[in-house]
């Protein structure tokens, strides 16, 4: 399992259904498409080789659909370490060849044959260690690793030359191979979760089979932590890459101690609730420290699983810790639940291509997406696996709530908004239920906010640059505010001189307030002054217009019309074939 999802680069649009095909195979991958040739697609591009160069150098998988020469003169220049490289592919546009190029270390040749197995066809591997051992020594399976990947080119190179090899430990992807085992060979493949000291004659692999516990976590230094977690796998004579995982209990869900332990070591954290726990005979275990910590000992042998045995126990400064050993490689994955994330993304006033790349990435890495239903169906379809929450417009505490909760639960939840989150939208909805309702459930859960591009933006560019110089935003809805707060406000706005973006300017309950601004404003700004009317930006049926204050009536607008009031400096530029621009000059003049 690739533990960064690929990118998927099509550069026609005859190339999305294979890439949508694949793309199921590996979920939360995002399928890239060559701007004016490809349509619905998650993210696009202008150059072929800046996108390439760009991911190759994030160490992101690229799975290219098109010939595998561009892909080899693109990357060339950059090739000098194949440790770094990262899984490159090149697929057939009809989908009956599936070439891998790069990442031999990296699991290139399995990824090959994940995605010949979608598309029906033999993968074209042409490394003759896979080919004639039936097995990939470079690139173990999930659940193991290699210490010594250097050491394997000769290594490899001796067994095809007819060296014999003898394995010592248990794997059954090795037994099973066509491997030329001998007990008495000089190379020997060693699967142990100690930590040793690999040789050129000798490939070393980590099963990755220990649950390493903590528990009583102390507010001490990320690195202090470290150190302790390092001493004691030390203490225990277990390799750092034969960790599965941290294991922890649920409240300690976002702390940064365990935080700081997973991106070290990269290894996950997951968490458990204490009726999840194993019971066991406490008296065993005594021998490890007279004041033994049941509950360390509990998490890490539910985590190890059946038949598991308990190899060491210490307490630190920083927490408690327990280390239990598997019969087989843990499945971190599938044990308690990990931190919980949310992200209040902006999905902008339309649909996919007024997103931005980071909101695209959250969409589809989320588990589940809550939102006002006409929201949601902007943001675009969901991939298997994932879950919608729809709400009414109206409920955006409860549904702040709810999203909350379905993130303390361990899940990644995009709670979506329209145009940008932080502009009378969602976001500050999620912050008010975390600072009134103080869940402590919630305190650990990683909250983002994803930017998106706001209707005033969307208007503004639509017509010229009315927003050029100083200017505000005010809601005309008096739903969650007096109104005469509202008037105080486009008051004071118009004495100022600001250019003004009303949000949410009528609706069938409130159609006089449009009205009452247009009088207000009228008191202090000239009646020429030019005011933009965006209604349905990014979305069928938009249009941008302008008019006069002088001009302008309160049926000239509905829910989905942004309007921007322009200050007395704001000019209209009139155009060759009727239409106009419209900006505020960044000078100044009285």
């Amino acid at each position: 399992m690739l533990r960064v999802t690929p990118a998927i680069i099509i550069l026609g649009q005859n190339s999305l259904a294979i890439a949508k095909t694949i793309s199921t195979v590996f979920p939360g991958s995002q399928i890239y498409g060559l701007v004016d040739r490809t349509s619905d697609t998650d993210i696009n591009f202008s150059n072929f080789g800046e996108t390439l160069r760009e991911l190759f150098a994030t160490e992101t998988p690229i799975i290219a659909i098109c010939a595998a020469g561009i892909i080899i003169r693109t990357l060339a220049p950059l090739l000098s370490d194949k440790r770094a490289e990262p899984p490159v592919l090149a697929v057939a546009e009809d989908g009956s060849a599936v070439v891998p190029l790069l990442g031999g270390l990296h699991g290139v040749n399995d990824l090959a044959r994940e995605i010949a197995a979608a598309l029906g066809v033999q993968p074209a591997i042409t490394t003759t260690g896979d080919i004639r051992f039936r097995t990939a020594l470079l690139s173990p399976p999930q659940g193991y690793y290699l210490a010594n990947p250097e050491d394997a080119k000769t290594f490899i190179s001796n067994l095809l030359a007819g060296a014999k090899v003898r394995l010592e430990g248990a794997a059954n992807w090795l037994w099973e191979s066509n491997l030329p085992l001998a007990p008495d060979a000089k190379l020997t493949l060693l699967v142990t979760e100690k930590a040793v000291l690999p040789t050129v004659d000798c490939l070393v692999y980590h099963p990755q089979i220990a649950a390493f516990a903590l528990t009583n976590l102390s507010c001490v230094e990320p690195e202090v932590a470290i150190s302790y977690v390092q001493q004691i796998l030390e203490n225990t004579d277990v390799a750092a890459a034969s960790v599965a995982g941290f294991f922890a209990l649920k409240n300690d869900m976002g702390n940064p101690i365990l935080e700081a332990i997973s991106q070290f070591f990269k290894v996950p954290v997951c968490l458990l609730n204490v009726p999840e726990l194993v019971e066991f005979e406490t008296v065993k275990l005594i021998q490890y420290n007279s004041s033994f910590d049941v509950t360390a000992a509990q998490i890490s042998l539910t985590a190890a699983g059946a038949n598991s045995q308990l190899i060491g126990y210490d307490r630190t400064n920083a927490f408690t810790c327990a280390i239990a050993l598997a019969t087989q490689p843990i499945d971190a994955s599938a044990i308690g639940i990990s931190r919980g994330k949310l992200a209040i993304v902006g999905t902008g006033p339309g649909g996919a291509p007024w997103m931005s790349p980071e909101v695209k990435q959250i969409l589809r890495e989320a588990t589940d997406w809550v939102g006002y239903k006409f929201y949601l169906d902007l943001a675009g379809t969901l991939r298997e696996g994932q879950n919608r929450h729809d709400s009414d417009n109206r409920q955006e505490i409860d549904r702040a709530r709810f999203a909350l909760d379905l993130a303390a639960s361990g899940k990644s939840v995009a709670v979506v908004s329209s145009g940008d989150p932080g502009i009378f939208a969602m976001a500050a909805a999620v912050f008010e239920a975390i600072d009134f309702d103080a869940k402590p459930e919630w305190e650990g859960i990683d909250i983002r906010v994803a930017p998106g591009i706001s209707a005033m933006q969307a208007a503004a560019a639509a017509i010229g640059a009315p927003l050029g110089h100083d200017f505000c935003a005010i809601s005309l809805s008096d739903i969650l505010k007096p109104w005469e707060v509202i008037e105080q406000r486009i008051s004071a706005a118009a004495k100022a001189d600001l250019v003004m973006a009303f949000y949410n300017p009528i609706s069938k309950q409130r159609i006089w307030q449009l009205g009452r601004a247009i009088e207000i404003l009228l008191e202090t700004r000239d009646a020429k002054t030019p005011v933009v009317l965006g209604r349905n930006l990014g979305r069928p049926g938009e249009s941008v217009r302008v008019c006069t204050l002088g001009e302008f009536q309160p049926e000239d607008a509905d829910m989905r019309t942004l309007v921007i009031i322009g200050s007395s400096q704001t000019r209209i530029i009139p155009r060759k074939f009727g239409d106009v621009w419209v900006y505020t000059p960044r000078r100044y003049e009285k």
